[in-house]
C-alpha cells in the first residue's frame, strides 16, 4: 500500500494548469475520471524508436554491393508517373 508523503490543496490557474511542488518526476500519466478525480501516475519516457545495430549492418552491405555494382537491373515507374 502507497504511503502519503505530501498533501496540499492546489489551485487551477486562469489557463487550467496546476502545480506539482518538488515532483519527484518530469513526466506524468494522467486519467480524469467523471466523478471529478484526477490520477497522476509517474512516467519514465523511453528512448524513441531506434534502428537496430543489424539493419545498420545490412544498409552498410547494400551500399557497399552498389558501389561495387552489384545492382538489380533498373525498375521502370514511368507507368506511376502523373501526366
Amino acid at each position: 500500500m502507497a504511503v502519503t508523503i505530501k498533501s496540499y490543496d492546489a489551485k487551477i490557474d486562469s489557463k487550467k494548469r496546476i502545480t506539482l511542488r518538488n515532483a519527484l518526476f518530469e513526466y506524468f500519466h494522467v486519467q480524469e475520471y467523471d466523478d471529478g478525480r484526477i490520477v497522476l501516475e509517474p512516467r519514465e519516457l523511453t528512448v524513441p524508436f531506434s534502428v537496430s545495430s543489424n539493419t545498420l549492418n545490412m544498409m552498410d552491405q547494400s551500399i557497399a554491393n552498389m558501389k561495387a555494382g552489384k545492382v538489380s537491373t533498373a525498375i521502370d515507374l514511368s507507368e506511376f508517373e502523373e501526366a
